[in-house]
């Protein structure tokens, strides 16, 4: 029985630590059902996946990326935009935009100066 050590598979996987990264991942995806891709010779599955990437059976880059796309909760997905915003859509993406300070404090700035403007008297006359 051949044992595998972090150096066979250190020239694929130049870090070790994200040597044990993926090959953990790979384990726990063995022990969830996935095929493993090499014979098991009686052995647990951290051995089989290290045996699996010292022997080339996996590529580092693709299992990284399976990592990564199992840790991600949130899938990003392109969805076509609006040409024209309608009124109702313009209201709600500024309700839920982030206002920087600045522009906070030149909208206060306005509606105080608004305020502080004088309303014209209604100046028509009536009939009692």
């Amino acid at each position: 029985m051949a044992r595998v050590t972090v150096e066979d598979c250190i020239d694929k996987v130049e870090n070790r630590f994200d040597l044990v990264l993926l090959a953990s991942h790979r384990a726990r995806m063995i022990s969830s059902g996935s095929q493993i891709t090499i014979e098991r010779d009686n052995d647990k599955n951290p051995v089989v996946a290290l045996r699996e990437i010292a022997g080339k059976e996996l590529k580092a880059d693709e299992l990284r990326e399976e990592y990564i796309k199992s840790l991600q909760r949130h899938a990003e997905v392109d969805e076509p935009e609006t040409t024209q915003p309608t009124e109702e859509t313009a209201t709600e993406d500024m309700l839920h935009r982030q206002l920087t300070e600045e522009e906070l404090l030149r909208a206060l700035t306005s509606e105080a100066q608004r305020r502080a403007e004088p309303q014209p008297e209604d100046t028509t006359d009536y009939e009692e």
